[in-house]
């Protein structure tokens, strides 16, 4: 059997829902194939990657790719890179906040997404879910699961392509926040999925 782990994040910053881990529940089984392995992890600097060597080691999967919320943003956005850097003023899971602390000492500066963002980007232009390449995960929780599992793929010289996509807020998260971005949680599935049929016909 085949396996790729796709993650989502727990609510966080006083959301109710997190459409990372909704879309999690909706996602087949399977597809071209491969065994979707679902996890959702904590919004939580570094423990957030926690429990990643150890699906590795129990599935040896071909792909790894993360998914994360990103409030305000109105299309899907698979990252072109992760950088060794955690850095914000926004608390996590655990109320701490990062100012330039190094992720990982030995770490390469950045590490590039090794999924075709570019091709995945046009699957989905295709199917009429908004999509673009973000040229940065930020210096997040969601970064800082990129990095790490790019990291740990590098040191350990593992054949596995990692890549994350960041999704919008679903539009029931939205109601009162005014004039912000939104897409159907419907549209979100569409999309993943898209994405994992790209992945996986690699």
């Amino acid at each position: 059997m085949k396996y790729i782990i796709v993650t989502g994040f727990e609510p966080f910053l006083g959301e109710e829902i997190n459409p990372s881990l909704e879309v999690l529940k909706l996602l087949p089984d399977t597809i071209n194939g491969y065994k979707i392995i679902k996890k959702g992890l904590p919004v939580i600097f570094n423990k957030c990657f926690n429990e990643i060597p150890e699906l590795i080691n129990e599935y040896n999967p071909k792909y790894i790719i993360h998914i994360g919320q990103a409030g305000g943003r109105s299309k899907i956005t698979p990252e072109r890179v992760a950088i060794n850097i955690d850095d914000t003023c926004s608390v996590d899971n655990e109320n701490k906040t990062y100012t330039d602390v190094i992720i990982k000492q030995d770490g390469e500066k950045a590490y590039f997404s090794s999924i075709p963002i570019k091709k995945i980007v046009e699957r989905l232009k295709q199917k009429s879910i908004p999509a673009s390449i973000s040229n940065s995960a930020g210096t997040y929780v969601c970064n800082n699961l990129l990095y790490n599992s790019l990291y740990y793929i590098d040191k350990n010289s593992l054949d596995i392509k990692a890549g994350f996509i960041h999704i919008p807020f679903t539009n029931e998260q939205v109601v009162n926040k005014g004039n912000i971005a939104s897409m159907n949680l419907s549209d979100i599935k569409i999309g993943i999925e898209t994405i994992l049929e790209v992945i996986t016909s690699e």
